[in-house]
């Protein structure tokens, strides 16, 4: 009876929030008094809710976790809300002009009841309408509010009373996105009031109070000047105010880059997942000439990286995916971007990431010349197309080798492909990497036939169906011999996620020893190809770690490289003069304790001595 006892509650609670929303249209013109009002109204649904989520809980926990397009009786609670506000526009105008109201009151200096803000606030996240009903308006309000302000206080101000006025501003809607706005409205807000009521006037300021500060030595004033600028556009400050003064320019680059290599190599890991983001499919919206803009932009910042090496793993990973997958948006952007770094950082560079370039065009090739091969065309399954990608074992990242027994018809294909490759590239080895395929399979369910894009361990896993209809996660390890986490988290996506193409008994999140599966003779969808996510091909946490372990380990190979090198040339130097020179060759930042480890290294492998009378002096051993 799950499906209709939910029907009715929503048909009841429907009725109900109609009700209480219609009953709010025409009450009280006093804004503040309406506004408590609406707050009443949500704080009344929100306890119902919880109340109905309490006595119809067995339900929220079976029916609806049973059935992936039904919400759970909250959720339904707040669209019904949703749905019945946006019924009654006067009610959701009022109440945003009322808040509005409110901001500015608070703004000319009167106390207003900043726990109705909040509360408010948080309705509007609650129910998915913050940013486009309240953020858009009221950053409109506040950009009116300090323009005009601005304007009036220059006038009326000396700099040093304006500069004071601006920094309690900046204050003042700091501390309001902690009382009571989303985070997410920070940023824009602080951005907005520093737009108006600094970089608009900064020649003004300039001009009007500058040379004053300077001849008055007023210090503090100076230093508040500074403080501020540095938020707005240092470029155009820069340009505008400086002349492109070359010992200005120089001195914002060095501070530029002391900022963002404070923390070392995330800011180089950033900016890789931050071109992973814009270089990848599905980012609508955004032209060719726009998205070129963008490469030059990260560019800039790329410069002041000194983990260059540290962006080079992490954005060779992201490459290998978006080549892999079939992902990236364009071709011609990612040849441009590798170009860009190239223009910058040498050929050494990206001669790795353009010879995975060539791997893809070269799989073509061979996939086309395998199709028209005898081998082929006499000894292939028929009913399946196989597409293999061939890559260079040192261009692309070290994937841990995984094991899974392949059914038959695609063991068979392999051999023949294997047959057909060395004949034509003798002397080569190939090993197969089972983490990285994926496949569309014909699903054939009694409510319509479907395509599932799923990875290659969910395929063998969903084959062994088709011989039989209910087995043991024992069986399914026997039978195709992935690694234990592998095959969990495999039967994960197939069976817990929203695409169930398969039930698991008993019924649960994780995946235990003595569960079974069947097959979901009951899946439907509205679509005829379905993307099956798999659990592996999400970014881990042990994913990032293993990059960064590994471009640690390259570092260590090229500061031995460099402390050889400089002593093969200079067969004497103290340890001092040694690690100055080691700071000016290697193009990252590292510890001179860590300098130290690797010099100790490489007398223990007799590469280098310590001095007999001075251990602070190391001879090269030739």
């Amino acid at each position: 009876m799950g499906g209709s006892l939910y029907q009715r509650i929503e048909k009841e609670c429907e009725e109900h929030i109609s009700a209480a929303l219609r009953s709010l249209v025409g009450q009280s013109p006093d804004l503040v008094v309406f506004l408590s009002l609406v707050e009443k109204c949500w704080q009344d649904l929100c306890d119902q809710m919880l109340m109905i989520r309490g006595i119809a809980l067995f339900l929220d926990r079976t029916y609806v976790k049973q059935n992936s397009n039904v919400r759970s009786l909250w959720d339904m609670g707040l669209q019904l809300f949703r749905k019945h506000l946006s019924l009654a526009p006067e009610v959701e105008h009022k109440t945003v002009t009322g808040l509005l109201r409110m901001i500015e009151s608070e703004r000319l200096g009167e106390a207003v009841d900043r726990t109705l803000l909040n509360h408010l606030l948080k309705m509007f996240t609650a129910l998915g309408i913050y940013s486009e009903s309240f953020e858009k308006p009221f950053l409109e309000c506040t950009s009116e509010f300090y323009a005009a302000e601005g304007m009036k206080y220059m006038q009326q101000s000396d700099v040093p009373d304006y500069l004071k006025h601006v920094e309690m501003r900046l204050h003042e809607e700091n501390e309001r996105c902690f009382l009571y706005l989303d985070a997410i409205t920070r940023k824009p807000l602080i951005a907005t009031a520093e737009r108006q009521l600094l970089e608009s006037h900064i020649p003004a300021i300039l001009d009007k109070g500058f040379m004053t500060l300077m001849d008055g030595h007023r210090i503090e004033d100076l230093q508040r000047m500074y403080s501020l600028f540095s938020r707005a556009s240092l470029d155009s400050v820069l340009e505008e105010s400086f002349s492109k003064n070359e010992a200005f320019c120089n001195t914002i680059k060095d501070s530029f880059e002391h900022l963002i290599n404070l923390r070392q190599n995330r800011p180089a890991e950033l900016i890789a997942k931050f071109l992973d983001e814009k270089l990848r499919a599905g980012n609508k919206g955004i032209s060719e000439e726009e998205l070129e803009g963008t490469l030059d932009k990260v560019l800039v910042l790329f410069r002041f990286i000194q983990g260059k090496d540290v962006f080079e793993a992490f954005y060779k990973k992201d490459l290998a995916k978006r080549l892999l997958l079939g992902k990236s948006a364009s071709i011609d952007a990612e040849k441009s971007m590798i170009s860009k770094l190239k223009t910058e950082c040498g050929s050494q560079f990206t001669n790795k990431l353009e010879g995975m370039f060539k791997d893809i065009e070269l799989s073509k090739e061979i996939n086309e010349s395998f199709k028209q091969s005898s081998q082929a065309r006499m000894k292939l399954p028929s009913g399946i197309e196989m597409s293999v990608h061939v890559l260079t074992t040192g261009y692309w990242p070290t994937y841990p080798p995984m094991d899974v027994r392949l059914p038959h018809e695609l063991n068979v294909y392999q051999d023949i492909f294997k047959e057909f490759y060395l004949s034509k590239y003798s002397g080569r080895r190939l090993m197969w990497q089972n983490s990285l395929g994926h496949c569309v399979l014909k699903a054939d369910f009694p409510k319509g036939k479907k395509e599932l894009a799923v990875s290659l361990f969910q395929t063998v896993v969903l084959m062994l169906f088709n011989d039989a209809q209910k087995l043991s996660f024992l069986d399914i390890k026997d039978s195709t011999g992935i690694e234990d986490k592998e095959l969990r988290r495999t039967l994960q996506s197939l069976a817990c996620g929203k695409v169930r193409v398969l039930q698991k008994f008993p019924k649960g999140r994780d995946v235990e020893d003595d569960d079974s599966f069947i097959f979901n003779e009951g899946f439907t969808a509205p679509l005829y190809r379905i993307k099956v996510n798999a659990i592996q091909m999400k970014e881990t946490v042990e994913e990032n770690t293993s990059t960064t372990e590994r471009v640690f380990q390259d570092r260590q190979y090229q500061v031995d490289a460099a402390i050889v090198r400089i002593m093969k040339t200079r067969k004497v130097l103290s340890h001092t003069l040694l690690i100055t020179e080691l700071f000016q060759q290697l193009k990252f930042p590292i510890k001179p304790a860590d300098l130290k480890k690797r010099i100790e290294s490489l007398i223990d492998r007799e590469y280098l001595e310590r001095d007999k009378n001075n251990p602070q002096i190391y001879n090269y051993l030739a």
